[in-house]
């Protein structure tokens, strides 16, 4: 085997002639004058002159690429549809950069962890070019002109449609169960004051505007609404996702099918208790929607013997043994539900509430019990992919006719709840008085003085509260936008090129699911596999092109210990049966791990 491999290297030693050092190539772009790393002279002046362009990928033979790892997430890029759609709803100004580049650039950038494109800035331009097959990438203040252009009109929501009908058509399992939530995005900026919003990770009302996500069980994502003006998760989901679920989600049953089994549904959304609502419940079941959540208001426990200990499947494969019961409940009279309960070891029971009269329980707890997922996506993508990070500080008006919580109303309700609160400690001080000791007329003196001063702060607070919500219910909760005073208008945050930065984390977010995925099936910690591909993204690669064979080798550097080599060297057998072609060329990419022998057949 060292023979055929001592073979290979010296037959291919041409190919590396020519290669060069990190050290080479930092002079040789350190030297050029019209920028760094600008070493393709003729191509960017005649790019500028409008005589050519875009200028298509061209590989030179080089060592130690920083990041050339990153080059192993393309096959996955390329299957979840990065350049699939990217002709037909995106065109650019004729120059030196093409779609590809652009959109292959950003969505390394987001798996390498940047956390805005000026940190661009602090990268050697030069080396990422190696990545792209380009001289050097562009600068931030040309990156940032170019989504400027691209996230225009509406083709990045044309675009991130088409994108999560494949993802769903691809796996129909996974949207027969959809995952709605909230994503509070904070806003520290100064430039418009946005509506208050409760951060349950902070435990504070911050100003912030909220995304709706739609996501799989395992967390994938498919696609989010942003609401400036946020009218609550029930009010979402009707006018904004289900439409939109209506023409994406695949395999949905006929009418005939539907009106010959009046227990079959089209889909299913599970949701936390802020989708609580009997009447919502009906109008979905009415679209045959099924739903499940938590039961806002359980009754009284039920008797132990009830429950019994089953199998439950959850997200990534994973198990759970729990104690489950199940009775039927009408609410308000309007529609028949069934409710699951979950005992746990303290004794305590969880509560679900479903209109999915097929499922068995088990799987029915299993979906609720998974929203952990999503929970956990949310906390990766912030971490990870920098979710909440603004990419420009434009605003945009607010449409007049849009219903907002009056000013007004919310000043009073939030008097009544402070009084309420004082009320509660007075009379809990009421409550509390006890005359103790010997019984003397000082004594006695106090304690009624106590008692009634107590009491008159009481009736003064009790009131004042019927005064405030008598003016409370005499003023309109909401009104229209438009009907605000100047003083409490405010304009949201540009929505536009940051969905369009989005949809690129969520398409490089799934080619890392997908890595991972092939890891696991090497490693004995599963939960090592996300950690050993950011590892991979990070390490140096030698980028070797054969252009008469057209294969592009991928040489990845050796990284944390021989279990890591090992599991690395058998995901490069599997990307190379996906004879992926690098975009914009006829090159096949071909990956390995370095040697024990460097390209020149010589012991390292």
């Amino acid at each position: 085997m060292l023979k055929n491999l001592s073979d290979q290297l010296k037959k291919n030693q041409h190919l590396y002639a020519d290669a060069t050092s990190k050290s080479q190539r930092s002079i040789t772009d350190s030297q050029t004058v019209i920028g760094m790393g600008a070493t393709d002279m003729i191509g960017r002046i005649a790019a500028s002159v409008g005589l050519m362009g875009p200028v298509a990928p061209q590989f030179k033979a080089s060592y130690d690429v920083p990041n050339g790892g990153v080059l192993f997430a393309l096959p996955a890029l390329l299957v979840n549809g990065i350049l699939k759609y990217a002709t037909k709803y995106f065109q650019l100004p004729k120059g030196f950069y093409g779609l590809e580049s652009v959109f292959l650039l950003l969505s390394f950038m987001a798996l390498c962890r940047f956390k805005s494109l000026e940190s661009l800035r602090y990268c050697a331009p030069g080396e990422w070019g190696k990545l792209l097959g380009l001289d050097r990438i562009p600068e931030v203040k040309t990156l940032r002109k170019k989504i400027a252009v691209l996230s225009c009109d509406n083709q990045v929501e044309q675009w991130s449609s088409k994108l999560c009908q494949d993802w769903m058509a691809a796996k129909p399992e996974d949207s027969s169960v959809l995952y709605v939530d909230g994503h509070v995005r904070v806003y520290h900026g100064a430039q418009t004051k946005l509506p208050r919003h409760y951060v349950s990770r902070e435990k504070l009302c911050l100003r912030a505007t909220t995304d709706y996500w739609v996501n799989a069980m395992d967390g994938q994502p498919f696609f989010y609404t942003n609401k400036a003006v946020d009218p609550g998760l029930i009010k979402t989901i009707e006018t904004d996702i289900v439409p939109k679920l209506d023409e994406l989600v695949p395999n949905q049953p006929s009418k005939t099918t539907l009106d010959s089994n009046p227990y079959l549904n089209r889909f299913t959304l599970v949701f936390d208790r802020e989708g609580y609502s009997p009447d919502f419940f009906l109008r979905m079941w009415q679209q045959r929607i099924s739903c499940i959540t938590y039961h806002k208001h359980p009754t009284n426990p039920w008797p132990e013997e009830e429950f019994n200990l089953v199998d439950v499947q959850l997200a990534h494969d994973n198990r759970a043994a729990l104690r489950l019961a199940e009775r039927g409940i009408h609410l308000s009279g309007t529609l028949w539900l069934r409710e699951i309960r979950k005992l746990s070891q303290s004794g305590h029971q969880t509560s679900v509430l479903s209109t999915n009269y097929n499922a068995d329980l088990t799987k029915i707890a299993g979906q609720m019990f998974c929203r952990w997922s999503q929970e956990n996506f949310f906390k990766y993508m912030r971490e990870h992919y920098n979710l909440d990070r603004l990419i420009d500080y434009k605003l945009e008006d607010i449409e007049a006719s849009t219903l907002i919580v009056n000013p007004k109303y919310r000043k009073i309700d939030g008097q009544i709840r402070s009084k309420v609160s004082k009320l509660s400690r007075k009379l809990a001080e009421f409550g509390g008085l006890n005359l103790e000791g010997d019984i003397e007329d000082k004594k006695v003196e106090d304690f009624e003085q106590k008692k009634s001063t107590l009491q008159e702060d009481i009736g003064s607070l009790q009131k004042e509260i019927t005064q405030l919500k008598q003016q409370r219910s005499s003023t309109d909760k909401h009104i229209k936008f438009a009907e605000l005073s100047d003083e409490d208008k405010f304009k949201k945050l540009s929505q536009q090129s940051k969905y369009f930065i989005d949809v690129i984390k969520m398409i490089a977010y799934r080619a890392e699911t997908a890595l991972s995925n092939l890891l696991k099936e090497h490693l004995l910690r599963k939960e090592d596999a996300r950690a050993l591909v950011r590892s991979i993204y990070q390490t140096e690669a030698d980028i070797i092109p054969d252009y008469e064979h057209n294969i592009l080798t991928v040489n990845l550097h050796h990284i944390a210990n021989p279990i890591s080599t090992k599991v690395i060297t058998e995901l490069c057998q599997e990307l190379n049966d996906t004879k992926i072609i690098y975009p914009g060329t006829n090159l096949q990419l071909f990956y390995k791990m370095v040697s024990n022998k460097n390209p020149r057949g010589q012991d390292i």
